[in-house]
């Protein structure tokens, strides 16, 4: 849902309905603000796993992944260094309890993500260490389980899992551009997720 109406306003006229663009732009800017206001935590220091919670949960890293604001935001870099690692530095998708009585090991996908949204936010040297160290579980065919067992580093969970392969290769995609990018312009204040886009701006899809 991080995308919200986001897509279809950049496909509208693909679709045949730019007459539906202004009701889908009003309707992001009020999941943006909604999500600014509500999701972030004050006492955390990070985007949370659902409005008022302080439990944290790998999937707020998509809203780095998916440009919800500028990379150099300091909400999204604070929600970067949350922490959620295992000894191996392997994240957890997330942190509290959730009625399963069996413990859960980390999660590669997971991991990748941080690689990425690590990528995103021009931190090359700190992306490419957590994606490889997250690659180096690999087995001996090249292929990703869904978890890492934090007390053994066995491969344990759904195998092999497509979704783990996927974040390794769009996290990887990520961080090859991020080396091939121009330096950051690091003048001028940071944006805020406070100071919202113009909703009628479409390359903000």
């Amino acid at each position: 849902m991080l995308g919200g109406p986001g897509p279809g306003i950049a496909i509208a006229e693909l679709l045949d309905a730019p007459d539906r663009v202004p009701r889908w732009s009003a309707q992001r800017a009020e999941l943006r603000e909604t999500m600014v206001d509500r999701g972030w935590n004050d006492e955390v220091g990070a985007f949370t796993q659902y409005f008022g919670s302080a439990t944290l949960d790998a999937s707020v890293l998509l809203m780095v992944i998916v440009g919800f604001a500028p990379p150099d935001d300091l909400r999204l870099l604070a929600t970067i260094e949350a922490d959620l690692a295992d000894e191996r530095g392997l994240l957890y998708r997330y942190r509290g309890g959730d009625g399963i009585d069996a413990g859960e090991g980390s999660f590669l996908l997971c991991t990748f993500w941080l690689a990425h949204a690590l990528a995103v936010t021009g931190q090359v040297h700190r992306s490419r260490d957590v994606l490889e160290r997250a690659a180096g579980f690999a087995s001996p065919l090249g292929l990703f389980s869904e978890q890492v067992d934090t007390a053994t580093g066995e491969l344990v969970g759904n195998f092999p899992q497509a979704f783990s392969h996927l974040g390794l290769v769009t996290a990887a995609q990520a961080l090859a551009d991020a080396e091939h990018a121009p330096p950051r312009r690091t003048d001028g204040p940071t944006p805020s997720l406070l100071s919202l886009p113009d909703p009628e701006d479409r390359s903000l899809t």
